[in-house]
């Protein structure tokens, strides 16, 4: 499908006007998905500046507390199965449309939530809600955008999506301070809801002209060869550990080693995840222009930049009470930056496989990337109570916790050596 799209547009085709407006309205649909997408990056991480309010209103410790963060990612990994099965046939924007209906409903569910019970269903929704928001941008942006550019588009979409992440951040602080956390989130699912009536709206699969090219024929085999490939399966626990451990800290973990162990305030945290988020849409863009135009690689930036991130996670456990946020922020930039070179896996495993069996290919890798953070968020939670049952937020449990991502990440460098490329 994307050589169709290039020879028949990029380069002249039978009529070359029809450049033009498949041009821009590639950017429209290009905006509308990174808008989507801008809220799935937002609900994942809202938990770690509202910490404090959800410990206090819904009665959580340490082990409810990263369940509650963790089944958004659990939702959100187990929704890619129905997706890899679909979004190649039924098509993304039918896909998107549906689940973020799901997702403004979770949204609802969990500003409205008295018990725990309650914000975890609302919480289960929002990943339900916001699975194919990524995927299905991807899909797009395959079809849409010359495979040559796909990794700079991609990182640039992960970029504008991840200010959702800022939002998260210092933003949502000031906003849960002064209209309460509840509001707030009434607030989101209504802005929410007008990107969903957008894409409805405004969003096609594919360029006029090209319905019906490159669908997908035969779902069982291809899902055959994508599991029998080695290469899915060394990307695939790479994408678990190193989303896994950086998600866990962007998404929760952060807020109470930035509060509870470090001293700051709830908005002073708050700065310092920003400054990771900064990092993040900083290095998106930058690592895809690098692996397209400079380097002409994949796999090797994403070895390099994980293997960096592993030093800077290990440096965080140098840092004692009272601080204060620039050298946290500094680290925090640098965590995000170097784990944003992850992103390019999406490209890799694209390139890796057919054309008519891409969004299966990329569906596959997101099933793992999204099981990670659910995994650690849980399991951290799980091994901080179980070993540290006195003092299970406090610096030693932290300190363990640290340790144990950089042992993750250091493993998934190595392990990404293991995966072609072409």
């Amino acid at each position: 499908m994307e050589s169709c799209l290039s020879r028949s547009v990029l380069n002249g085709g039978k009529k070359r006007g029809r450049f033009y407006p498949i041009m821009k309205k590639r950017w429209f649909i290009f905006s509308i998905g990174a808008a989507n997408f801008f809220f799935s990056q937002l609900y994942r991480t809202t938990n770690a500046v509202l910490a404090p309010y959800l410990v206090r209103d819904l009665s959580l410790n340490s082990e409810t507390l990263g369940f509650l963060s963790a089944v958004f990612f659990y939702s959100f990994a187990l929704s890619q199965i129905p997706i890899l099965l679909g979004i190649d046939k039924v098509g993304p924007r039918r896909l998107m449309t549906t689940f973020g209906v799901i997702g403004v409903a979770g949204a609802i569910i969990f500003a409205s939530a008295e018990t725990s019970t309650m914000a975890i269903w609302g919480r289960l929704l929002m990943g339900v809600g916001m699975s194919c928001a990524f995927i299905g941008s991807l899909k797009l942006l395959s079809v849409w955008f010359p495979p040559v550019t796909f990794a700079t588009v991609s990182g640039l979409l992960t970029s504008v999506g991840t200010l959702g992440n800022i939002v998260s951040t210092s933003p949502l602080a000031f906003m849960a301070a002064k209209f309460g956390w509840r509001e707030s989130f009434f607030i989101l699912a209504v802005a929410h809801s007008l990107v969903i009536i957008l894409l409805w709206l405004i969003v096609r699969d594919r360029p006029e002209g090209m319905e019906g090219v490159g669908h997908w024929q035969s779902r069982s085999s291809h899902i055959g060869l994508l599991f029998k490939s080695k290469d899915f399966w060394f990307i695939s626990i790479v994408a678990f550990l190193r989303y896994g451990t950086f998600a866990s800290l962007q998404a929760l973990w952060a807020g109470p080693l930035l509060i509870m162990v470090l001293k700051m305030t709830p908005i002073m945290a708050g700065h310092v995840i920003f400054a990771m988020n900064v990092g993040t849409i900083v290095g998106f863009p930058l690592w895809g222009l690098l692996s397209d135009r400079v380097f002409h690689t994949r796999k090797y930036l994403v070895t390099v930049g994980i293997f960096l991130m592993a030093v800077a996670t290990l440096s965080l456990n140098t840092f004692d009470g009272g601080i204060g946020p620039l050298l946290p922020g500094v680290v925090f930039f640098l965590i995000g930056f170097f784990a944003t070179s992850g992103q390019l896996m999406y490209a890799q495993i694209k390139e890796l496989f057919p054309a008519s069996m891409s969004g299966a290919a990329m569906t596959g890798i997101n099933f793992f990337n999204m099981l990670g953070p659910a995994f650690f968020l849980q399991f951290l939670g799980l091994m901080m109570s179980f070993l540290y049952p006195n003092d299970s937020l406090g610096p030693a449990a932290f300190r363990m916790v640290i340790y144990f991502c950089v042992f993750c990440q250091t493993l998934a460098g190595f392990l990404s050596f293991f995966a072609r490329e072409r």
